[in-house]
């Protein structure tokens, strides 16, 4: 019979650390990769217009929850550009967002007086040159949604 001590054990156990990866749920979700609108000395965040659906055409407070914190915000629903309020600066700032990370946005409530979501942020180097090509836009200017 041979050694049987090298098996390796059933459901390990991963604590995570700093930054937080978890696989999504079923629940509705966008993307978006930081781009200089997003950040200093700018700070909008336009909803992606696939995303806008998904969400009341009103103003509501919302709640950004990462790495156990909450920033609260309000999301301006009822104007031509669906975005976070000035708060979500203080997200970026807090989070250390740069041009070139990604953010993963989950909504876990959506309801009549809140939404909340789950970030998930993945920290990366992408080229500059290369953010200018998504989706045809420019690395300097505002995210504008008709």
């Amino acid at each position: 019979m041979g050694d049987q001590s090298h098996q390796p054990t059933s459901n390990p156990t991963i604590e995570l650390q700093g930054d937080e990866f978890w696989p999504l749920s079923k629940k509705p979700f966008f993307e978006v990769i930081i781009r200089k609108a997003n950040v200093k000395p700018f700070y909008q965040m336009v909803i992606p217009a696939k995303f806008q659906p998904t969400l009341p055409s009103c103003s509501i407070p919302t709640v950004l929850t990462f790495g156990g914190k909450n920033w609260e915000m309000t999301y301006t629903g009822g104007s031509i550009q669906r975005k976070f309020d000035i708060n979500w600066r203080e997200f970026v700032n807090d989070n250390n967002l740069k041009v070139g990370d990604a953010c993963v946005f989950e909504l876990l409530e959506c309801s009549s007086t809140k939404l909340v979501f789950r970030v998930q942020i993945l920290r990366g180097d992408i080229p500059s040159e290369l953010l200018g090509n998504l989706k045809g836009e420019t690395v300097d200017a505002p995210i504008v949604i008709d």
